[in-house]
């Protein structure tokens, strides 16, 4: 099956965890809803409880189409089973991440972990590669990611990336902000999983 649509996506980058703070599954679903309310549909990393969870249920609650990728390995551990909309099923991490950069028109970080982490740093070297030509934008809802962005702040003042570098990750407060930030991108990598769909 081929998962390609022909809709506007947006990939969200976010925790499996629910974090210590209700209000992180709060703004997750509220984005998720604005997402909805755009026409825009969404891909996730398919976890079935978490930031992941919040922000598509807010997207099916207000009838927008969602879309899953996990590697086989992750699939019991990030409770895949329990994840709304249709969820494809990949060999590798790698092929995780591929398929959902090809998916989406754009990216959205919300509140995460590691592994948010090295998907925001890794869209934004792909971008500053020109590997992808792809919005990133940051939520830094409530002031979460100012320490993240302070180092990056750093980076440049210690010239290890370049100011217009920095701003290849963009940074919202507000889901209206995000969305107005995310436009449209039409970059591509070259290297496609072979996904299987499981619901």
């Amino acid at each position: 099956m081929n998962p390609i649509r022909k809709s506007r996506s947006i990939a969200v980058f976010c925790g499996a965890r629910p974090g210590t703070r209700q209000e992180h599954l709060d703004f997750a679903r509220d984005f998720g809803a604005s997402l909805a309310r755009h026409g825009l549909d969404l891909v996730y990393g398919a976890g079935g409880v978490g930031v992941m969870r919040a922000v598509a249920d807010g997207v099916m609650e207000h009838g927008g189409s969602v879309t899953g990728v996990i590697p086989r390995t992750l699939h019991d551990r990030e409770r895949a089973d329990r994840a709304p909309g249709t969820i494809f099923l990949v060999r590798t991490m790698h092929h995780r991440k591929a398929l959902m950069y090809r998916l989406a028109s754009g990216f959205a970080v919300l509140p995460g972990g590691l592994g948010t982490l090295d998907e925001l740093m890794e869209v934004a070297t792909w971008n500053q590669l020109s590997l992808l030509t792809k919005p990133v934008v940051v939520l830094n809802h409530r002031g979460f990611y100012d320490p993240m962005l302070a180092m990056l702040d750093h980076l440049v003042a210690e010239g290890f990336i370049a100011a217009h570098e920095r701003h290849l990750i963009q940074v919202a407060e507000t889901p209206e902000e995000a969305l107005r930030l995310l436009g449209s991108g039409t970059g591509i990598p070259q290297q496609m999983a072979e996904p299987v769909a499981v619901q």
